[in-house]
Formats: structure tokens, C-alpha cells, sequence
């Protein structure tokens, strides 16, 4: 892991990460179903296991410290001014189903956009409250 970090005061900037998270997961699970039809297509997906890991990491030093530690890791990097960058991965299950079963690997899609619009309407919802 990349020792690179960023610090911040502000956990409402940590629930706008997240946001922006989903919003970018959306935007590759939405093109894996639109290219279906395309032979030799390799399906994509953000780390989520990778991000989980590194937001809890950024909420265990604020409820230590009363601020947010980011750090980058092999697929999410943190720059300034609130920043970063998601670096997309291979889904080596759904290229099998992908070349094998096109019912399931269309479920599976569906399956992580639904996961994933549960975690953004979580975090939306908690940045609703805390701006209240």
C-alpha cells in the first residue's frame, strides 16, 4: 500500500467520497450490461473490498483523532482539494459468466447496482442529516 495520504477535518468530505464512489461504479456496471453484445468484451468493477477498507481505515483515525486520514492504495489514490482517482479492475467472475452464461452475468450486474444504490442512498442520506 501506498503510504501517500491526505488529512482532513471534515466527515461530510468522507460521505461525498462515497458518493462519488457509487456514482463512478454505476457508470462501469451500467456499460458492462450495455455491451452484452460485444464479443470479447472484458467486464470491469471498482475495488470495493479496497475502498471499504480504506474508508473504515479514514473513520477508525477520526473517532481517534478527530480527523480523516486518507490513503492511497493500488487502485484508489487521494489528491488535494478533495480529489481522487479510481482505478477500474478486471471482474475476472463476471468475464467467466460473461463468456459462458449471459443470463447470470446480467444478474450479477443487476445484483451490484442494486448493492451499489443502497450504498449511495446511505451516504446521501447521512450527509442530508449532518447538513441539517
Amino acid at each position: 500500500m501506498n503510504l501517500s495520504s491526505t488529512i482532513t477535518d471534515n466527515i461530510a468530505e468522507l460521505l461525498a467520497k462515497i458518493i462519488e464512489f457509487t456514482e463512478r461504479r454505476h457508470q462501469i456496471l451500467m456499460h458492462n450490461i450495455e455491451a452484452v453484445e460485444t464479443p470479447g468484451f472484458v467486464p470491469g468493477d471498482l475495488d470495493v473490498a479496497e475502498f471499504a477498507d480504506l474508508i473504515t481505515e479514514a473513520v477508525s483515525e477520526h473517532v481517534r483523532s478527530r480527523r480523516l486520514l486518507l490513503r492511497d492504495s493500488e487502485n484508489v489514490k487521494f489528491g488535494p482539494g478533495g480529489n481522487f482517482e479510481t482505478i477500474p479492475i478486471v471482474d475476472d467472475y463476471a468475464k467467466w459468466l460473461f463468456e459462458n452464461d449471459t443470463e447470470k452475468y446480467l444478474k450479477l450486474q443487476i445484483d451490484k447496482l442494486c448493492e451499489n444504490l443502497v450504498n449511495k442512498r446511505t451516504a446521501v442520506e447521512m450527509l442530508d442529516g449532518k447538513q441539517r
